[in-house]
């Protein structure tokens, strides 16, 4: 049977409580009609109050999650998520180089919310050498992009010199999210491969029902990618569906609670 329906691979960790890492990006994948498979690098014991343990996989467990999909799906689009360590960053580089796999979506998932480092500085050295150059786009928040530009971003001019250092790094797209900034806007500032820039702006909403957000919208730009849209394009729709769904919060939990994947279909207009 011809496959039809667009395929997306989610390379990430497992979040026991269900509102980021893998768990996140298939859901948001769903939602944006795009059917994802998945690698596990390691699992997570974490829920709303925080990360309470971190287990990567072995080497052979993760490579045989490759070599099973890619045996048997053609993926249209690839997004890497938390890879704990540098080893795990240098296997996962090493699959991607040998499969060459279209339309690689790289979340440096370094620094969490609150501040905490989440992965150490060989990985981070190894995202940068490792999977920058194969990367479509890349989408660091504030503190993530400071460690891959190294440099302090203060103000917007800030931003657009950390875009420009991290892109000759090697990623062709780069969206520094601005989550971790402070005022009523949010604003993500987007610059391409052919050096348009553009700012995406939404009212910050006042909500501790944002867990997972940089997962959502990197699996949500990843979807669309698979869908064939062009990357300006995949964008804009993946803001604006994050942008929907944290205004339909689901109540769960006692701490940093997730979002809510389905508050959005394919009927809304984004």
């Amino acid at each position: 049977m011809i496959q039809q329906y667009p395929t997306a691979l989610t390379i990430a960790g497992s979040d026991s409580g269900g509102g980021a890492g893998l768990q996140a990006d298939l859901k948001t994948m769903q939602a944006c009609q795009t059917f994802s498979t998945n690698v596990i690098v390691g699992i997570t014991a974490q829920n709303t109050l925080g990360v309470q343990g971190q287990y990567p996989l072995p080497k052979q467990v993760v490579t045989r999650q490759f070599a099973s999909i890619l045996a048997d799906f053609h993926i249209q689009a690839v997004k890497t998520g938390a890879l704990f360590d540098a080893e795990h960053v240098q296997m996962v580089a090493d699959e991607l180089q040998w499969s060459r796999l279209p339309n690689l979506t790289v979340d440096p998932v370094m620094i969490a919310k609150g501040g905490a480092h989440l992965l150490t500085p060989a990985g981070i050295r190894k995202i940068k050498s490792q999977l920058l150059p194969q990367a479509t786009i890349v989408t660091p928040n504030l503190p993530e992009a400071e460690l891959l530009a190294e440099q302090q971003i203060i103000s917007e001019a800030d931003r657009l010199s950390a875009a420009k250092k991290i892109q000759q790094l090697g990623a062709k797209n780069v969206i520094i999210k601005g989550g971790h900034g402070s005022g009523p806007l949010v604003k993500d500032y987007v610059r391409l491969a052919n050096g348009d820039d553009f700012w995406l702006t939404a009212p910050r909403v006042k909500t501790k029902r944002t867990h997972g957000t940089g997962d959502t919208l990197s699996a949500s730009i990843t979807a669309f990618l698979a869908q064939g849209l062009g990357i300006s394009t995949a964008i804009q729709r993946a803001h604006a569906y994050l942008e929907m769904i944290i205004e339909k919060p689901l109540v769960l939990g006692h701490g940093h609670g997730p979002l809510n994947h389905g508050g959005w279909s394919a009927h809304d207009e984004i």
